[in-house]
This record gives structure tokens, sequence and C-alpha cells, in this order.
């Protein structure tokens, strides 16, 4: 059984890492506030490496509506205004010189509900990928037949595994409906 009990395990690292992913990309999704994550995805050409915004600059959001960056080296504040740009997240920085901001504007109810489509087509693509990993899991469980693992014990892996990826496509569909209530929160 330890090595129906070695596929399940590393079934499980793979899932942890899907839902890491996913709750990731549900960080990007601009939710009516503003967030330093918004940036995450942000990175400058600091001394010929492509470098992420949180580490050439101080990222913080003094309110709900508007963030403001502060590179540490004031020679990067326009390689930083223009990778903002070229991130099409569709922010309009303003730069000062000093600072750069972002004022976000309040959204309508038709971005809204575009953000909650791409939300749900986030979550979509996290299932696929679990059930993906289902699939590799349960194949790598048929193969362990050659080694001498029984029928029986085949069967209860295969069991666990889904009892495995039934808990995590839920898990996706819990951060899904959360993401979806925040979203609509006005």
């Amino acid at each position: 059984m330890s090595s129906v009990n070695a596929v399940i395990e590393q079934l499980k690292e793979n899932l942890e890492k899907n839902l890491d992913h996913t709750k990731i990309e549900f960080k990007r999704i601009r939710a009516g506030k503003s967030s330093p994550d918004m940036l995450d995805g942000v990175f400058v050409e600091y001394y010929g490496a492509s470098t992420p915004i949180g580490q050439v600059a101080n990222v913080n959001t003094p309110d709900a509506r508007s963030i403001n960056i502060q590179p540490w080296d004031k020679s990067l504040i326009n390689a930083i205004e223009k990778a903002i740009i070229n991130s099409n997240l569709g922010f309009a920085p303003q730069n000062d010189g000093e600072y750069i901001r972002i004022n976000l504007p309040p959204i309508t109810e038709e971005r809204r509900k575009e953000l909650v489509k791409r939300a749900k087509a986030e979550s979509e693509s996290s299932k696929v990928g679990i059930r993906n990993l289902r699939k590799d899991a349960n194949e790598k469980i048929r193969k362990l037949k050659a080694d001498g693992v029984s029928e029986d014990e085949m069967a209860a892996g295969e069991d666990r595994v889904q009892k495995l990826v039934d808990s995590f496509i839920a898990k996706t569909e819990e951060l899904f409906v959360d993401k979806e209530k925040e979203i609509m929160t006005v």
C-alpha cells in the first residue's frame, strides 16, 4: 500500500499547488478596493534583470481607491511607470518624480460582471487542472499492478484519489463564491 500512498501524497502536494495558484490569480482580480497584490505580476527592468515591482519599490495603499509606489532608487521611476502601463492592468499611473500614484475609479456594474466572469474562468481552469491531476494519479495507481499491488488496494487508492479531488474542487468553488461576493459588494 505504500506505493499507492506515495501516489496519493504526490497528488495532494500537486492539488495544494493548484489551489495556491488559484488564490494568487484571484488576488490579481480587482474587487473594488486597492491592494498591493494588484501589482504582483508587474516586473521592472533593473540592472538587466526582470525584477518584481515589490523588490524595487515600496508599494502601499493609503486608502481603498489608490496605490502609492515609492521606488528605492529614484532613477527607476520612469521604468516602473512604463512597466505598469505595459502590464495591461488598465491603470493610469501618475508620476510626480518621487512617487507614482494610481487612482482606481469606482467599478461599474458592467465591469463587476466582467470580473466575475474572469474569476469564474479562473475557477474552471483550476478545476480542469484538478481533474487532470486525478487522471494522472489514477494512471499511476493502475501501473502499480505490475509491481504486485492488488485489485483491492488499487480500488481503495482510486477511491481515496476521488475523495481528495472532490475536496479540492469544493475548496476551489468556495474560493470562487467568496471572490464573487467580494467583487459584487459595492
